[in-house]
């Protein structure tokens, strides 16, 4: 009995990739995660990029293990100070977004253990997948910034989920949308 579909998008448009192949979509999936922090509107003490939407798309279109290496990836990168979280602050800072960025290799990862078994072919399960996914991103991000910040719960949801919502619903459906697309096969 298989139990790994390896459905996604990279595993149907690239099967026998190899391990250069492998290498190279994880660093493209990295530098596409660093670009989208650079498409951000300014909000205290976290700003709203791009991030979750391409975290969720490189999880569900590289599957678990190329997705988790494509976000450490940028992690490592983040580490080393090259420039690619928001605002270019070094990832040693461990400023408030330290748990969100925790969260997006959660996210990644669980949003791509889900591709690979198919659960992201289909509109209704793929919504479930991608708000899991949000909310694997969201609950350390939360805990971070309240823990090690605000501490004051009003005052974490305050400024580090609310305002976010109505941002986080666009870019989920840009997702469902670039993912149910990206899925579609011609007849």
């Amino acid at each position: 009995m298989r139990t790994r579909t390896e459905d996604t998008l990279m595993a149907v448009l690239w099967p026998r990739r190899g391990l250069l192949g492998n290498a190279g979509l994880v660093a493209g999936a990295s530098l596409l995660l660093a670009a989208s922090a650079w498409v951000k509107v300014p909000m205290w003490p976290v700003p709203m990029t791009m991030q979750t939407f391409a975290v969720l798309l490189i999880g569900a279109t590289c599957g678990a293990r190329l997705g988790a290496a494509a976000v450490a990836a940028y992690l490592v990168e983040a580490a080393l100070g090259l420039p690619v979280l928001a605002g270019a602050v070094p990832l040693l800072a461990l400023g408030p977004t330290a748990g969100y960025l925790l969260g997006f290799l959660l996210a990644a990862a669980a949003v791509g253990f889900a591709a690979d078994r198919g659960l992201t072919r289909r509109a209704l399960p793929l919504l479930a997948v991608l708000l899991a996914g949000e909310a694997l991103i969201y609950l350390p991000g939360l805990a971070w910034l309240h823990g090690a910040f605000l501490h004051d719960v009003r005052a974490t949801l305050g400024a580090g989920l609310l305002p976010f919502l109505p941002g986080e619903a666009v870019k989920l459906a840009l997702a469902m949308a670039a993912i149910a697309a990206s899925q579609r096969r011609p007849a």
